[in-house]
Order: C-alpha cells, then sequence, then structure tokens
C-alpha cells in the first residue's frame, strides 16, 4: 500500500467522528501547565537547552567584593608621622592647638630674653661667661641630645610629663647657648638684633595667618596667589643641606684666617634660610596648607618655630654685630 504524500484535510482525518459544533472545549486546568506546541516542559533545576544564566546568577572567576573598606595604617600614613596630607576639620581643635603652641613659644622666648638679659647687662654674669667657654660647649650638648630626642622619637614627644620636662631642659640649654653668644657681642648689637629678630618674626607670622585656604574646596589647595610651603618640603632640606654645608666650610676657614666677606656671607645665607624655614614651620602649624601637623603634635611644633626664631637671632647679631 503506498503511503500519502500529504496528510488529509482536517475534517477527513476521522469521518466517524466529527467535530462538534463550535469546537472542542479547552482542556482543563492542570497544575504545572503544559508543554506548548513543539515544546517540553520545563523540568526543574534545568537551564533552557542552549541558554545561559542570566547576567548576575553567578560570579566572574576570581573576583571577591571586600566586606569591610581596606585601611592602611592610621589614617595611611601610619603611626610614625607627625605629618598629616589632609588637614583637620574641626576649627576649635585647630585653634586649641594653635594657642597651645604659641603659649609654649612665649614661655619659652620670654625665658630665653631673661638669660640673654642677664649675660648681657649684668657685668659680673658676663665676665664670668666669657672667662668660662666650658659653659657654651655643656648646654650646646644637652641642646642638642634633648634637640634629637624630642624631633626623632615620638614616645617621650607625646608622653605628659617627660614631654615638657624635656622640653623645659632643652629650652634652658638653648637659652644658656644664646646668652653665650650674646655676652660675646655689644650690648646694642644684641638689642638691634632681637629687635630686628621680634620684626621678622611678626612678619612671616602675619604672612602667615593671612594667606588662607580657598573656601568650599578642599583645604590642601592653596587659593589664588598664596604661596605654600609645605608643599615642597623636599626644597627645604636642601636648603638644610646647604646650609650646614656652607657653615662646615666656614669653620674650617675661619680656624685658619678670619674672613669677613665669607662669614658675613654665611650669617646672611643662615638668616634667610631660617626665615623661610619659620614660614614653613608657622604653616605646618596653622593647617589648611597641603601638610598640617596632628594636633597632638603641639611640642613639636613649639620645637621647631622656637628654633627657627633663636637661630635668626644668632645669624643676625653676627651681621650687625660684625665689629
Amino acid at each position: 500500500m503506498s503511503q500519502p504524500s500529504a496528510p488529509l484535510p482536517y475534517d477527513d482525518k476521522n469521518p466517524l467522528y466529527p467535530p462538534p459544533p463550535g469546537g472542542y472545549p479547552p482542556p482543563p486546568h492542570y497544575a504545572g501547565g503544559y508543554p506548548q506546541p513543539g515544546g517540553y516542559p520545563m523540568a526543574a533545576g534545568y537551564a533552557q537547552p542552549g541558554g545561559y544564566p542570566a547576567p548576575g546568577g553567578y560570579p566572574h572567576p576570581g573576583m571577591a567584593m571586600p566586606t569591610m573598606p581596606m585601611r592602611f595604617g592610621d589614617n595611611g600614613l601610619g603611626d610614625g608621622s607627625h605629618f598629616q596630607s589632609v588637614d583637620w576639620d574641626d576649627r576649635k581643635v585647630r585653634h586649641t592647638f594653635i594657642r597651645k603652641v604659641y603659649a609654649i613659644i612665649s614661655l619659652q622666648l620670654l625665658l630665653t630674653v631673661g638669660i640673654i638679659s642677664v649675660f648681657t647687662f649684668v657685668h659680673p654674669v658676663r665676665s664670668f661667661v666669657q672667662r668660662n667657654v666650658a659653659i657654651y660647649y655643656a648646654s650646646y650638648a644637652v641642646f642638642l641630645v634633648t634637640y634629637l630626642v624630642l624631633a626623632c622619637c615620638q614616645g617621650p614627644r607625646r608622653r605628659f610629663p617627660w614631654n615638657i620636662i624635656l622640653l623645659s631642659i632643652f629650652t634652658l640649654a638653648m637659652g644658656l647657648m644664646t646668652g653665650t653668644i650674646a655676652s660675646m657681642y655689644d650690648t646694642k648689637a644684641v638689642l638691634i638684633a632681637m629687635l630686628i629678630t621680634a620684626i621678622v618674626a611678626i612678619i612671616v607670622t602675619i604672612f602667615c595667618f593671612q594667606t588662607k585656604a580657598r573656601r568650599g574646596m578642599h583645604p590642601a589647595l592653596p587659593s589664588v596667589g598664596q604661596v605654600d610651603f609645605t608643599s615642597c618640603p623636599g626644597l627645604f632640606c636642601v636648603l638644610g643641606i646647604v646650609v650646614m654645608v656652607t657653615g662646615i666650610i666656614t669653620a674650617i676657614v675661619l680656624s685658619f684666617k678670619y674672613v669677613p666677606w665669607l662669614h658675613m656671607l654665611y650669617a646672611a645665607i643662615g638668616a634667610i634660610a631660617f626665615t623661610l624655614f619659620l614660614a614653613y614651620d608657622t604653616q605646618l602649624v596653622l593647617g589648611n596648607r597641603k601638610n598640617t601637623l596632628s594636633p597632638e603634635e603641639y611640642i613639636y611644633g613649639a620645637l621647631t618655630i622656637y628654633t627657627d626664631i633663636i637661630y635668626i637671632f644668632t645669624f643676625i647679631l653676627q651681621i650687625v654685630g660684625r665689629d
């Protein structure tokens, strides 16, 4: 028997059972659904043939989202740094820090001026100091040791009362050393040098107070026309090396033969350099710059500014009292 090449029309498929009038009723509803024409039921747990998981269904290989933000040390700078790359926003904390620093500096300068006055105006003391140069070397040794401890060791610098004790010893040693130097010069030259130093310190401080950062922007960004000395610490490191090398050369040359112009050149370089150092350290204390001191470093801030002022005085004294 030959097979038909095409199916019979629908009406002729089963002539014994013709379709009822109006067509067949829809099949009853069964839970789970029915196979679509030409397809198969969706089996639970199997993906569609040829399909892929929806975006986000599987994690990418080798990737994992952290559950907490990563931190590196304290504020990203570690425990040993006394600098901050971002200024503290609390004005009350900053103002308290500034007042504390300048209160300490005022006491240091009062003590130093008192020692210089005694060594300069009280003739028996002045004669005794001039005859006993060992006072200068002893005070210089104490000054150097205490300075290195306070500048390099964070523990003693931040731990009360050791920081106050060390700073007091440092100030006393610095005052004795400066008073010994002043006793070698004429009284008029000492007074002129003190006056010039005070004027320079006041001008630098006012300049640093007046130059504020932009309002409404990042505090580290300088305003138009402002000079941010804290943004170039490498330049000040080079400047310090230049002053040190110049001082060594001057000391060696003057030990063999006194050269007035070389002595004056070294004093002028030192006075200019420490005036710039004073501006740099003052901006570190005031904040609103690229770098600023931590609010816990009030001893370090007072130490650096006080040292800058005293060095400015000694260099100006060498220029004024050159005769």
